[in-house]
């Protein structure tokens, strides 16, 4: 009776205790990987996991969570035999946990081994220039070789990333004296296509202009109103008579060369308001002076608009002759 006491209860805590240390409860990220008396059994989970008592059944617990692996700067050298130094991150993630627990005693280490012997042996086939214009082909092409090796573990390579690039200092050096050489040389190439643009346009212009003389006229009438307009000394120009054959032309309608020695006040009033009238250079004197019919008034104000010397231009011209023979003597 005594003994039959005491088993019971014993019995009783012994079935709690068990219980108790049967039941597991996985997140949905984790699985449990199941041995039953050594033997690999199935994964389970997420939720609650039974497991039979007393040491029958054992689980391990997998994480399927993507990994951040940094990789560690690995020397090397480039196909075109410059040296240098490149580190890199991998993303991965367990696909299939009873091959990761089964495969491989610790994945995460194996995967790091690979990734950087990998990184190496890619580095190690491209160019320089390769190298840092194509970062993403280099990517792709570790990224699909880790992943092929890390297959049978259960593993798959989401992405791999290169994070820095370092070069020897000389190398730097010598990349942006060749940047520098090729931006000069841009340079100069669009100085010279805009050298050549120009002189096709001036070579347009010239043919406008031997088609057309009077555009040239123009254009020089253009110079020296210009001219007069930004210098405060007086300025003489010696001006061709048969530079206001045009204006002449227009003004009375005589074709060129066969203009009177003499013209009357009305020719003298057209041409003077069409020279005015073409160069853009009326003043208000000279146009009170058209609507009043002044003549004189109105060439005086051409002979202004066009830089030209008055009416005391000759004697001014004899003092400086009559100075000149002073000075001989």
């Amino acid at each position: 009776m005594d003994f039959g006491f005491f088993l019971i209860p014993t019995i009783t805590a012994f079935g709690v205790i068990g219980l108790l240390s049967s039941l597991r409860i996985l997140w949905e990220y984790e699985r449990g990987v199941v041995f039953r008396l050594g033997k690999l059994t199935r994964a389970k989970g997420p939720g609650i996991v039974f497991l039979v008592p007393y040491g029958i059944e054992r689980m391990r617990k997998m994480d399927l969570r993507i990994i951040a692996l940094d990789i560690a700067p690995q020397d090397t050298i480039t196909k075109d035999n410059v040296s240098c130094t490149v580190n890199a991150v991998v993303y991965f993630r367990v696909v299939d946990p009873s091959k990761a627990v089964v495969e491989v005693e610790d994945y995460y280490f194996a995967t790091s081994q690979i990734a950087q012997t990998t990184l190496r042996s890619v580095v190690g086939q491209s160019e320089l220039d390769e190298l840092l214009a194509q970062r993403e082909r280099i990517n792709e092409i570790v990224r699909r070789i880790i992943d092929m090796e890390t297959d049978p573990w259960g593993i798959e390579v989401t992405s791999v990333e290169i994070k820095d690039i370092d070069l020897p200092k000389e190398m730097k050096r010598a990349m942006a004296k060749q940047a520098e050489a090729e931006r000069e040389r841009r340079g100069k190439v669009i100085a010279a296509e805009g050298e050549f643009q120009a002189s096709r346009k001036l070579s347009a212009a010239a043919q406008v202009i031997s088609q057309h003389p009077v555009a040239l006229q123009l254009r020089f009438l253009q110079t020296v109103v210009e001219v007069a307009a930004e210098n405060n000394s007086t300025t003489l120009f010696p001006i061709p008579v048969d530079l206001f054959a045009p204006f002449m032309e227009k003004a009375t309608g005589v074709p060129r060369g066969g203009f009177p020695n003499q013209l009357g006040k009305d020719d003298a009033k057209e041409l003077a308001a069409a020279a005015v009238e073409s160069l853009g250079a009326g003043s208000d004197e000279v146009t009170a002076a058209l609507e009043a019919g002044d003549v004189e008034q109105v060439l005086e104000g051409a002979k202004k608009a066009l830089g030209l010397a008055a009416a005391s231009g000759g004697e001014e011209s004899a003092e400086a002759d009559a100075a000149a023979e002073e000075a001989e003597d």
